[in-house]
This record gives C-alpha cells, sequence and structure tokens, in this order.
C-alpha cells in the first residue's frame, strides 16, 4: 500500500515547515512538555471537548501524531470571513468552552512550557496562544484550538487578554492592514461578551493585556536569540518596533479600553 503524502502545514511560527498532515493525522516534533500537553488533549477528550486534536500515539519517526481537525484557520493573507465580528463571537464562545472543560484537569503532576506569571498563574489551564492561526473554523465558525505547545497552568483571564491582543487587535492602527482598523475597541468588547467575562475579569483585563504582552515578547526574543528559525525570522528591527508601538498604544488609550469594558 502506497505510504500517504506528506503535506505541509503552513502558520505557526516555532514549529514552522515542522507539521505536516498525513491522511487524517498531523505529525509535529515531541517536546519535553509533550507528555503535559498529552495529558491535557486526553483530558479534553474524556470529557467530551471536540475543540481540540486528539492524541494517537508517536509515529517512527518519533514526532507526535495527533488527529487531523478538518477546517480552515485564519492564516496570512487574513480572509475576510475571519476577520468579521461574527467570527470573533465564536472564538470568545470557543475559548469559554475550552476553559470549563479544561477547568477538571489537574495539571501539577506535568511538566510545562514557559510559565505564567504571577497573578494570572492561578486557578486553571490556558492555552496560551490563540492566534489566528490556531483556531480552526468550519462555515465561518470557530470550532477547535490547535497548538498546545505553549498551554500551562494559568487563569483563564490570561487567554481572553491573548485573544483580545491578537483578534481585537489591541495594538497601534498603523499596524493594522485589514478591516479590523480603528474597531479595536469595539471588537475587545465584542470579544469580552460573547466568552462572558465578569465583572472582576474586566477589571484586570488591561494588566492582563499588558503583562501578556511583555510575556509573548520575551518568549519569541529568547527563541529569536536561542536561533529557533521562526521567531529569528518575526524578530527583526520592524517587528520590536511594532511590539513597542503596540505597548504605547495600550499604555496611551488605557482610559478607553476601560470604557469599552464597562
Amino acid at each position: 500500500m502506497k505510504a500517504a503524502a506528506e503535506i505541509p502545514l503552513h502558520g505557526g511560527t516555532a514549529n514552522r515547515g515542522r507539521v505536516h498532515r498525513v491522511g487524517d493525522t498531523v505529525r509535529r516534533p515531541l517536546r519535553p512538555t509533550s507528555a503535559a500537553t498529552h495529558a491535557l488533549l486526553r483530558h479534553l477528550q474524556d470529557v467530551g471537548f471536540e475543540g481540540a486534536p486528539r492524541v494517537l500515539g508517536v509515529d517512527g519517526e518519533g514526532r507526535e501524531v495527533l488527529s487531523y481537525v478538518p477546517g480552515e484557520a485564519v492564516t496570512a493573507p487574513a480572509p475576510a470571513w475571519g476577520l468579521t465580528d461574527a467570527a470573533l463571537v465564536s472564538v470568545g464562545r470557543l475559548l469559554r468552552r475550552f476553559h470549563e472543560a479544561a477547568a477538571g484537569f489537574d495539571p501539577t503532576p506535568y511538566t510545562w512550557s514557559h510559565a505564567v506569571p504571577a497573578p494570572f498563574d492561578g486557578a486553571g489551564v490556558a492555552h496560551n496562544d490563540p492566534n489566528l492561526d490556531n483556531v480552526v473554523f468550519r462555515d465561518g465558525v470557530a470550532v477547535a484550538l490547535i497548538d498546545f505547545d505553549l498551554a500551562a497552568p494559568g487563569a483563564p483571564l490570561w487567554d481572553v487578554a491573548a485573544a483580545a491582543r491578537l483578534w481585537a487587535p489591541l495594538r497601534a492602527p498603523v499596524d493594522v492592514a485589514d478591516a479590523r482598523r480603528f474597531r479595536a475597541l469595539r471588537r475587545l468588547r465584542i470579544l469580552v461578551d460573547a466568552y462572558g467575562l465578569d465583572e472582576r475579569g474586566r477589571a484586570d483585563l488591561l494588566t492582563a493585556v499588558l503583562d501578556n504582552h511583555e510575556w509573548m515578547c520575551e518568549i519569541v526574543r529568547t527563541g529569536a536569540a536561542a536561533g529557533v528559525p521562526g521567531f529569528a525570522e518575526y524578530w527583526t528591527p520592524d517587528a520590536v518596533e511594532r511590539n513597542a508601538r503596540a505597548r504605547r498604544w495600550l499604555h496611551d488609550n488605557a482610559d478607553a479600553v476601560a470604557a469599552a469594558l464597562a
């Protein structure tokens, strides 16, 4: 029998060029934290959460084998359907379902990736990278999260902050070249309403967004310094300046963010 072709899957940064679809499976490099993410994925399967890949084992080349989640991710250049408010609503609802499904999982026996900083390292498990290309859509609706490499113990608010940063997006308008430009605050409100973020979460969200921005920048910066190809390709002087503009925009618009959340 002829072996199934290996089809490169685009998107992602840390594993760029190293993730392949083989039939109805996905083959990815194993990591020191794979046991932890596999335990989380098995828990999600056990509680009936359908919005994540299933762990199928390890192949003959030492790669993890996951189920392929059919659908489309929002990869560059972003399709118009992925930037609609309706798509954003479905992202918020998917995140909420994930956090509810993960709530019964005990992460303490495992070694995880980059730790979430206090005070957002509390109860729960965060995906930690709900980027546009890590959410699978079908018919314009977000149905699954993929790429759990950065998953770790963390408060659900940490994921909401990351999603707001990436999907609204909370950054300088000059760095938004699509239909979301000048709509960040409106989309922020849409996301948190769809998620059902409570009053305390809304009060703490801006702090979480600022901390999440710094946390992710440091992961990419250190990855680039270590020679990780995807990180090194991204972390250019232009990227450094874009992230500095995002930081300034968040500080300069703190009152407007608070008003949008009220």
